[in-house]
């Protein structure tokens, strides 16, 4: 029996949950307080947390944006859609010195991948809407947007991977200017809000992805909380903007969970909060973890999950099951009574069992596949798996491996892969049957 008499049978046709999900970008596994981030001020999200399910071990699908947006989108892999950068390609950022050239890869979400959005609205009555960053089409490419893949309304998505200002104006294509100096998360929970009411009175289930910008560059907060935290010690933060742009986060935010109450739909709200990648390098910190955004190390995928659902998933929980944001896709459809289509080969697992405290999902390690350069000079193009406790990355310009124990060593210091070469072996054949059967695109030798 599932948790307060919950039982998966009770997803039904004639009661479906609205689902608010949440999505910041480039928020680091230690940026919140309920983290364990002492230095930080966010007591939305604590609360959140508090109220549902908070998980240790939830990754990205990918350390950098795109390819992560494109697998909660689609529930494929970024190395099966061939979206494993973010967009646009950026082959400027290949060392000169590499003797690889990045994989080929899409420049946009292909309109024949079925995306959630048009699963819940076309199956299942599902009112759709998509509020912020979107960035999975490049510029010239714009009949990729959200209108074209299940969402009625489009706030904000569009071809960009950062606002060029978070006060308005704001120059953001499909999002009309506010007053001068209106602050962007502001605006995105205003729409979230007004949209949330107008669902409620027409009595329909809605999905609302929220895609924040924030706190991707450039560092822009209220002035009032940019001085807040100005001389405030702040452990491992390099720029004193960056917990301003997180607590004005959490402030909005809280507007948008304090209207679900209002409007009385809490308990039939599925509410999914998390982040695209880890930090941006010099600016967020994901210690314990290691490096950030752009690199396979836990602190370029490792992120921040809750889900709440009152009623359902028992609060203040904490799960260390180790899942991927891949896994929505399924977990979604799963929420409206929908089924995973046989022609859908799907790299997600169905995460309500774990929610209701039924099962695990059953798979034998998570994978990842980056074979592209980021922004970083010492960016590795790789792939990585993840079995049980164990961690495998694969470097493709040395053709070598690393292998840590992340229970016992979090900040991956201690590579085991001469120690235990058998594991390390084992893993790495895993890693190349799923690159295989997933058709990923590999680096090209550079001639």
């Amino acid at each position: 029996l599932g948790i307060l008499g919950f039982s998966l049978a009770s997803v039904s046709a004639e009661k479906k949950p609205n689902i608010l999900f949440v999505l910041a970008d480039d928020l680091g596994w230690m940026d919140l307080k309920c983290q364990g981030n002492e230095f930080l001020e966010t007591p939305n999200l604590d609360r959140l947390a508090r109220e549902g399910m908070r998980f240790t071990d939830a990754y990205a699908p990918a350390p950098v944006c795109s390819p992560t947006r494109a697998a909660i989108m689609t529930g494929h892999s970024p190395a099966r859609l061939h979206i494993t950068n973010h967009l646009p390609h950026q082959d400027r950022f290949t060392p000169e010195d590499s003797k690889l050239l990045p994989a080929e890869m899409r420049t946009h979400l292909p309109l024949e991948a079925t995306t959630i959005a048009e699963r819940l609205r076309d199956d299942a009555g599902y009112a759709t809407a998509f509020i912020g960053k979107w960035h999975l089409y490049i510029k010239e490419e714009s009949q990729f947007s959200p209108l074209a893949q299940g969402f009625d309304i489009n706030i904000g998505g569009c071809s960009r991977g950062g606002p060029p200002t978070f006060f308005a104006p704001y120059g953001i294509e499909f999002l009309e200017d506010g007053k001068k100096g209106e602050y962007l998360p502001d605006r995105l929970a205003d729409e979230t809000i007004a949209y949330m009411r107008k669902q409620n009175e027409a009595k329909k289930p809605f999905y609302a992805a929220l895609f924040l910008y924030t706190p991707h560059w450039p560092m822009e907060a209220p002035e009032k909380y940019v001085a807040k935290y100005a001389d405030r010690p702040m452990k491992g933060y390099n720029h004193k903007v960056y917990p301003a742009m997180l607590e004005t986060m959490d402030l909005a935010l809280g507007r948008v969970f304090a209207e679900l109450e209002a409007l009385g739909i809490e308990e039939e709200t599925f509410v999914v909060f998390t982040s695209d990648n880890g930090p941006y390098g010099g600016v967020g910190d994901a210690r314990p973890l290691r490096a950030d955004k752009g690199h396979l190390y836990e602190g370029g995928i490792r992120v921040p999950l809750i889900v709440r659902w009152p009623g359902t998933v028992k609060a203040g929980t904490e799960c260390a099951e180790p899942v991927t944001l891949t896994d929505f896709y399924p977990t979604l459809l799963s929420l409206a009574g929908l089924k995973q289509g046989e022609d859908h080969p799907g790299d997600g697992a169905d995460l309500l069992p774990l929610l209701a405290g039924e099962g695990k999902p059953e798979r034998e390690a998570l994978y990842w596949h980056f074979p592209n350069f980021a922004f970083h000079k010492d960016n590795r193009l790789g792939s990585a798996i993840r079995m049980g406790d164990y961690k495998l990355i694969e470097f493709f310009d040395k053709d070598e491996v690393e292998l840590y124990n992340l229970r016992k060593d979090i900040g991956e210091k201690n590579n085991l892969a001469d120690a235990e070469p058998e594991r390390a072996a084992r893993m790495r054949e895993l890693l190349h049957d799923w690159r295989k059967e997933s058709g990923a695109k590999m680096p090209r030798p550079k001639e």
